[in-house]
């Protein structure tokens, strides 16, 4: 029979296990630390192997190191070839942009497209939507094109509505174009925004550029995953006075300790802007990877996600993310991502699972 003092004895037995398995679990949170006792193990798992084992899987990696060599190669010629077919694109991307400028008005054929949306209609609400249309055809055709076809974009796409301020959006309504130009040697590409005429730069076209390499480190040449994004450059932009949304003056009151003055001294200070997007930050190239800043590098791996997008995903579809389509889509594919990882936690708790970061960005809805 236990004493009182056993039972006493007990809760702080298992107080203290229990504190230990928190402790425990508490580990598991940190990445970095158990990536790195991962290794250590691992390290120590081989140098315990025979060494004619060792041999063998040196002879292995060797192996290894080749196909990476080829894949590096087979990658470029994908760059090499979608550079290709960018070409082919280009005169569709010229009379998109004579279509939304309103340069070039399209005949009956070529504005027929059945939409699923409106097929799914009641036929009620399709009536009204044929006479709405007819009473339009009567009215002065005073616009021209697609109205803020590029601003409606921007503002449909979170990653970019994120980087517009109110102040913005006057000089994004200027915005008439975005074109890619993509280069094979040395692989990079660059993106030009085309505006019209306006009261806040002189500049026609902005530019930003974006450097890229396809071949694995000399230090650690099985991280090498595809091409990436390595550097990037903007351009100057030449502000009117008094237009430059990038930056805003301060004022402030500075009293004398003696004296008993007080001036007022003014200081100019960086503004949230889009449009700080063309002035990037840079990395020396002689800097060494512990040398830089987390907070730095966090930003350039933002502006490489925000580069890629524009390429790869918002001038290709456009017209889908100007009317919300394209943003749908993405939102069904993320959610069968959720779905997805809450099967895979129904498995096993020894089942270790490794994430893998979707670099899409949602879409806000009109």
């Amino acid at each position: 029979m236990a004493t009182e003092n056993e039972q006493g004895d007990c809760p702080d037995d298992l107080e203290s296990v229990e504190e230990e398995e928190v402790d425990g679990s508490k580990q598991l949170d940190f990445p970095n630390v158990y990536a790195a006792l991962q290794s250590q193990r691992n390290a120590a798992m081989l140098a315990l192997l025979p060494t004619s084992v060792k041999r063998r899987i040196k002879a292995l990696k060797r192996i290894q190191l080749e196909a990476t060599n080829i894949e590096a190669k087979f990658f470029k010629e994908v760059h090499n070839l979608e550079c290709k077919y960018h070409k082919l694109y280009q005169p569709l991307y010229e009379k998109r942009n004579t279509i939304v400028s309103g340069q070039y008005e399209p005949t009956d054929e070529e504005s027929q497209w059945s939409s699923d949306d409106e097929s799914d209609l009641p036929e009620a609400i399709k009536e009204k939507i044929n006479l709405d249309d007819s009473k339009k055809e009567t009215e002065p055709k005073d616009e021209k094109g697609v109205p803020d076809f590029w601003l409606t974009i921007f503002r449909n796409v979170s990653l970019l509505s994120e980087m517009v301020q109110p102040h913005d959006v006057p000089i994004l309504k200027h915005l008439t174009d975005i074109k890619i130009i993509c280069k094979e040697d040395p692989m990079k590409f660059i993106l030009e925004f085309h505006f019209s005429t306006n009261e806040y730069f002189t500049n026609n076209v902005l530019t930003k550029e974006y450097d890229m390499k396809c071949a694995p480190e000399d230090d650690d040449p099985f991280s090498f995953e595809g091409p990436e994004i390595f550097k990037c450059a903007g351009c100057i932009i030449n502000w009117n006075k008094g237009k430059n949304v990038t930056v805003k003056t301060v004022k402030k009151k500075q009293k004398h300790k003696s004296r008993g003055v007080i001036r007022t001294i003014t200081k100019t200070v960086q503004n949230d802007s889009f449009f700080n997007f063309f002035s990037p930050p840079t990395i020396p190239d002689d800097a060494k990877e512990e040398e830089v800043d987390e907070d730095l590098r966090n930003l350039l791996t933002t502006d490489f996600e925000i580069g890629h997008y524009i390429r790869e995903r918002i001038v290709p579809r456009a017209v889908l993310f100007f009317t919300g389509e394209a943003c749908e889509d993405e939102d069904d594919f993320e959610e069968e991502e959720e779905e997805d990882d809450e099967e895979d936690d129904g498995d096993s708790d020894d089942k270790e699972v490794a994430t893998k970061v979707n670099k899409d960005q949602n879409c806000k809805q009109q």
